[in-house]
């Protein structure tokens, strides 16, 4: 969940202010690094899944306040728009039956969610993109009103000296838009994944979730629709990349690094490298000031949490302990829950069979190389051609089957996952794989089978949703 701020307006003081707490944490946050302080005893998983609030013509739902207020569940939190929610889940111990314990958790607070989205004449919808979403939907008046994004908003404008932010996507078809804010951001909804790791392992999990991610989203693509443009397999990635983009000629500030990034090498010998880089190569985008103890690392987090990595390494406190977390944020959300912990399992089993290879995988492949097929994947999902340590140039359809599945079978053994939920969820995520359907393949096969508009594409998709059943058994 997202830091709270109190203002959104901010003069050069309060940046002084913030700089110089972030001195001290990042002080400090040396200083548990040097004397190994984080909390190493097991790994630890959870998620956020972001989501849609629409109407019953699949128009989106301008209410999460009053929905946020009448659900009242801590887990349940504002998105930046006005229709989006955000849900939490409590972390469990990556062992046993963690993995049905997730699905149980998040399917009764989707209940609860859907039934206080009923009485508002209204639905809740797991969807990486609305198709039916109009540019013209993604104002201000559409804004949360959550502090932080105002903050966000007047802050990322500030840093371009009032240019527009501007949204250019060739796939399919083409896409250019151009904003005035930074509600963009709010047409692209994920299911991040948290995986707290040992500390004495944290930079080889860190490295294998990077290397995982190409192929996690490959099967796990959903959103190739934005305004009706029939765009990338995963839109989400070049439309998140711009929407907040803080980035480019002219800009105060300007590094030549965006602040959402795939990231710029692999990581070599501490974590800490990479809150060193958040020092170095970002500008503090809200320096708002608590009076909270230095211990508690608030400002480093927030500043954090202003730099969106799709592998993100998250700092966790709790009465005073500490431990390391990796946010992987590459995942759409839906099509269903189940397809969702399918999505967690390949991904916690592949990192850490990654992670534990005898040869660091990292060392055998540039990481220009991997950060390009990434790209290459949110265009073209299952059908792209990666390269992959051991295997050269292979389809990324291919490498799942034949070694990644498998890989994360071993690895979700390791961790002492029940042989039940191992092959419960691999085996879904296995078979959408084999059948090459996901949320992107069905969404433009059914469109391309019915000639259909967005809205009753949309409707056939919620439906499919509320049976339950995973996406590569949804019929076209």
């Amino acid at each position: 969940m997202g830091q709270e701020i109190e203002k959104s307006e901010f003069n050069a003081a309060d940046f002084e202010r913030f700089q110089s707490r972030l001195a001290e944490e990042m002080d400090l946050l040396r200083k548990l690094f040097d004397g190994h302080a984080f909390e190493s005893k097991h790994e630890v998983a959870g998620y956020e899944l972001e989501a849609w609030l629409v109407d019953q013509s699949t128009q989106p739902a301008p209410i999460n306040q009053a929905f946020i207020s009448r659900l009242s569940n801590p887990l349940v939190v504002h998105e930046l728009s006005r229709f989006n929610v955000e849900l939490n889940s409590r972390p469990h111990k990556l062992s046993g039956r963690a993995l049905s314990l997730m699905h149980a958790d998040l399917s009764g607070l989707w209940q609860s969610c859907s039934e206080t989205a009923e009485t508002f004449d209204s639905r809740i919808v797991m969807m990486g993109t609305l198709p039916v979403l109009d540019d013209s939907q993604l104002t201000m008046a559409n804004m949360s009103e959550v502090e932080r994004y105002r903050a966000l908003n007047e802050q990322v404008l500030k840093l371009r000296r009032g240019k527009p932010i501007k949204l250019d996507i060739r796939g399919r078809d083409h896409l250019q838009s151009s904003h005035q804010d930074v509600m963009l951001e709010a047409a692209a909804t994920s299911f991040q994944i948290h995986l707290q790791v040992r500390p004495e392992n944290a930079v080889r999990y860190f490295n294998a979730s990077v290397l995982a991610s190409a192929p996690l989203l490959a099967a796990a693509a959903n959103s190739p629709i934005l305004f009706g443009k029939d765009l990338w397999d995963e839109s989400r990635i070049p439309l998140f990349e711009q929407a907040v983009n803080t980035d480019s000629d002219g800009v105060i500030g300007h590094t030549g690094h965006s602040r959402i990034t795939f990231g710029h090498a692999w990581c070599k010998d501490s974590l800490l490298e990479l809150f060193e880089e958040n020092i170095a190569l970002y500008p503090v985008l809200l320096p708002t000031v608590s009076d909270i103890d230095k211990k508690n690392l608030w400002h480093l987090r927030l500043h954090n949490g202003t730099i969106w990595r799709w592998n993100r390494p998250l700092i966790g406190v709790d009465n005073s302990t500490y431990h390391l977390r990796i946010e992987q944020r590459v995942i759409p959300a839906g099509p269903t829950i189940v397809d969702m912990i399918a999505n967690a399992a390949f991904y916690f089993g592949l990192t850490t069979a990654l992670a534990n290879e005898q040869t660091a995988p990292e060392l055998l492949i540039n990481f220009d190389q991997v950060k390009d097929d990434f790209y290459l994947v949110a265009e073209q999902g299952l059908q792209a051609n990666i390269h992959w340590p051991g295997e050269g140039q292979i389809k990324v359809k291919d490498l799942l089957l034949e070694r990644l599945i498998p890989a994360a079978r071993m690895g979700l053994s390791a961790l002492g996952i029940s042989q039940d939920d191992l092959d419960t969820y691999l085996d879904i995520f296995q078979a959408r794989v084999e059948s090459g359907q996901n949320g992107a393949v069905w969404q433009r096969s059914y469109i391309r089978h019915h000639g259909c508009s967005m809205q009753e594409m949309t409707e056939a998709y919620i439906r499919n949703q509320q049976s339950l059943k995973p996406v590569h058994e949804w019929l076209i």
